[in-house]
């Protein structure tokens, strides 16, 4: 984010190419770095790409868009928009959380206003297994820092020394009535509740320092335990054997020809199997999207090699400051059956033709002319309760599901319930005004079918010729 400072805007435009052996991965390592990574993500500006998006790589380089290259999780609170993720990972591997800036730029915020008087709250999602999240909550970090103006790009790392997260985050304190971020820390072990915040990175002068990752290194490897790259003018390397302790400045990558007027936002990865780093970098000036940097020692400046565009594909999608994880092979098995790339279809009505099943303030009904046509477009998911059934999954409310209550349809949040998962699955059967379409049985209420009733969506035993014709759909894209 360092450079909207002076610009107010970096667009990214995701490359497309393909993998050769220039890189210090040779195709060999790559096809045993099994599993794989994934990437949350944003992907731009508005309140559609600022969300949170996953992209998954078998080998480090070469990234596929994960749910169609649509939404998996979109923010309900603060600001309604969310950028800058980062992933964070117990150590036991029990939970995880993604925390990312309350931030929606041409959705509410610009540029000056986020920057002087902007959120001080990060977002939170919490999950169990990688797949199925929490509704996200906010966590207020910057609001007891002394004229602190905002919280951006926030990362975390768990330190044995005191057994609890580091939190760390960019925030404004104007230095002399001009912008000034700095790097902020606090501890947290649920990321709920956090101690008083300390300044952690302040550069000299009226330097900023907004992008900082933290990576630990294996014995062995370089001189320090810990590397953080930073963006503050340059792509700079620091070494530290404590999370908390000194840090040696190691240099920056300006003498491989990357300078901070060329790249930004730094993203860690480490290479499965083999003590080799890859060092994601935004080409912000010439808006190229996020390039890796290849090296086999983080703290070395000089190790560092460019990739020639032909060594690396960033898929579909734009990617913006993000995270990137290494999964173990459950957690990967997981990620892919949750997030497929299932086509996004819309529901239309049999008797009405021109109306389609959308969500309106969580209501469910058919109506002309939907608008946004996100609002009628849902992915029709393996059912939650059972083999052979559907459940129908919002594109633009990613996590709510159709669900039946009271024989009334609302659009809800997952609760992981077995009875939530019962309520949002239905059997897919020949139309019962019309076999070339769709009827939908209930899987809890096997008497019942989705139909429409003054326009509203029920869940009804249906016994005359004008209710088979209100219970008859087309899935259609």
């Amino acid at each position: 984010m360092a450079r909207v400072l002076t610009r107010f805007a970096a667009t990214l435009v995701a490359v497309g190419l393909y993998f050769t052996s220039q890189s210090l991965i040779t195709p060999q390592e790559a096809a045993a770095a099994d599993p794989g990574y994934l990437m949350v993500h944003f992907t731009g500006e508005g309140s559609t790409n600022q969300q949170m998006y996953l992209s998954h790589s078998t080998d480090g380089v070469h990234w596929n868009d994960l749910n169609g290259g649509g939404m998996v999780l979109r923010s309900t609170v603060g600001t309604k928009g969310v950028r800058d993720p980062a992933f964070v990972r117990s150590p036991d591997g029990s939970k995880y959380w993604i925390i990312a800036t309350d931030l929606c730029i041409n959705c509410g915020q610009d540029w000056p206003g986020s920057i002087n008087n902007g959120s001080r709250n990060l977002v939170v999602w919490e999950s169990t297994d990688l797949v199925n999240w929490s509704q996200p909550r906010l966590l207020n970090v910057a609001g007891a820092i002394p004229d602190g103006r905002n919280a951006w790009a926030p990362e975390a790392i768990w330190d044995p020394a005191s057994n609890d997260y580091v939190l760390y985050w960019a925030t404004n304190v104007p230095l002399n009535g001009a912008t000034k971020h700095r790097i902020y820390y606090a501890h947290t072990s649920d990321f709920r509740t956090i101690t008083t915040p300390q300044t952690y990175i302040e550069r000299p002068g009226t330097q900023e320092i907004i992008d900082t990752q933290i990576i630990e290194v294996p014995p062995g490897v370089g001189d320090y335990r810990y590397v953080r790259a930073s963006g503050d003018g340059q792509i700079t390397l620091e070494g530290s054997n404590s999370i908390l302790g000194t840090w040696t400045d190691l240099g920056n990558l300006s003498g491989i020809g990357l300078t901070g007027s060329m790249v930004e936002g730094p993203m860690w990865m480490k290479f499965n199997g083999t003590d080799k780093w890859a060092l994601y970098l935004d080409q912000y000036a010439s808006s190229g999207g996020y390039m890796p940097v290849l090296t086999t020692d983080p703290s070395d400046p000089a190790a560092y090699q460019k990739q020639a565009s032909t060594s690396y594909n960033m898929g579909g999608t734009k990617k913006r400051h993000g995270w990137i994880m290494n999964l173990t092979a459950a957690e990967e098995s997981r990620v892919l059956a949750r997030w497929p790339n299932t086509a996004a279809n819309r529901i239309q009505s049999y008797n009405f033709q021109d109306r389609y099943v959308h969500h309106t303030d969580f209501d469910v009904r058919i109506d002309p002319d939907v608008s946004p046509v996100q609002d009628s477009q849902f992915r029709l998911r393996p059912g939650l309760a059972g083999s052979g059934t559907v459940s129908f999954e919002s594109v633009n409310m990613p996590g709510y599901f159709l669900r039946h209550s009271n024989y009334d349809f609302q659009l809800v949040h997952n609760d992981g319930s077995s009875q939530f998962a019962q309520d949002a699955t239905f059997r897919q059967v020949a139309g019962l005004a019309d076999s070339t379409w769709s009827s939908f049985q209930s899987i809890n209420y096997p008497d019942r079918y989705i139909r429409h009733y003054a326009y509203e969506l029920r869940l009804d035993p249906i016994t005359t010729a004008t209710a088979r014709g209100d219970a008859t759909f087309r899935v259609t894209n």
